[in-house]
């Protein structure tokens, strides 16, 4: 369910965005569930399982204070709907055949007051791969703005396939790189919107500052016979086929 110049758009550019592609009821429940993670941390002081808290400036755990839920799927089986909904499935089949699998599944809360994401990264340097058949997806459960910290991207810089330098820091939850934030585009959205992006594209968020939360999700869709070594498509506990055999 793809026009030809969205497929042109998306080798060119990396991405492609659908806005409140998930709306009315589906989304109000999807947002109840959400909820329902973020209140079973309210009472955690440390990070435990797969769920994760924000870090203050001692690099300590901010007690109640969710920073993500990774494995979400798993944690929660309800939110495998949500990767399955046929509005998003028949946009990746469109670009990676008709027998899908999704892995990493992740939630961001991005709480009000600071919770953040992500910073710049490409996806594939955590999958030890340059695929290109490892095809990204954002869902933004709520309205997602500069002051939030919505999705920022550079254009194009999934092309040629080159996984960058990213570096440890250990004052947040992951390995980041640079880029020239002059080639950086920001992208607002409002709810319900889905963003599809090659996995070696160059992305990433600002934390949020405002007094409002910026719930989201982030897994990766891959053809079903994709090999890839950390993620087998048989025993890798947050692999799921979503669509074919």
């Amino acid at each position: 369910m793809l026009s030809s110049e969205e497929v042109i758009r998306f080798r060119e550019e990396g991405y492609l965005v659908f806005e409140r592609l998930i709306n009315g009821p589906p989304l109000a429940h999807y947002l109840s569930i959400f909820d329902e993670l973020v209140e079973r941390s309210r009472f955690m002081s440390e990070s435990a399982s797969s769920f994760s808290l924000e870090l203050d400036v001692e690099k300590k755990p901010i007690p109640g204070m969710l920073h993500k839920v990774q494995g979400v799927c798993v944690v929660e089986p309800r939110v495998l709907s949500l990767a399955k909904e046929a509005a998003i499935l028949d946009r990746v089949e469109a670009l990676l055949g008709s027998d899908i699998d999704v892995f990493g599944t992740k939630f961001f809360p991005k709480l009000a007051g600071g919770g953040t994401s992500t910073h710049w990264h490409q996806d594939n340097f955590y999958f030890g791969t340059d695929s290109p058949d490892v095809l990204s997806c954002g869902i933004y459960l709520q309205d997602a703005d500069a002051e939030n910290g919505c999705l920022q991207i550079v254009p194009g810089s999934h092309r040629g396939g080159q996984i960058v330098e990213h570096e440890r820091d250990t004052r947040t939850h992951g390995s980041w790189t640079r880029v020239d934030e002059q080639q950086a585009v920001s992208l607002p959205v409002p709810a319900g919107t889905v963003v599809l992006f090659s996995a070696n594209l160059l992305h990433g968020t600002v934390d949020n500052t405002s007094e409002r939360t910026r719930y989201s999700t982030a897994w990766h869709y891959v053809p079903g016979a994709l090999d890839l070594a950390n993620f087998p498509r048989s025993g890798y506990e947050d692999r799921h086929t979503v669509r074919g055999q």
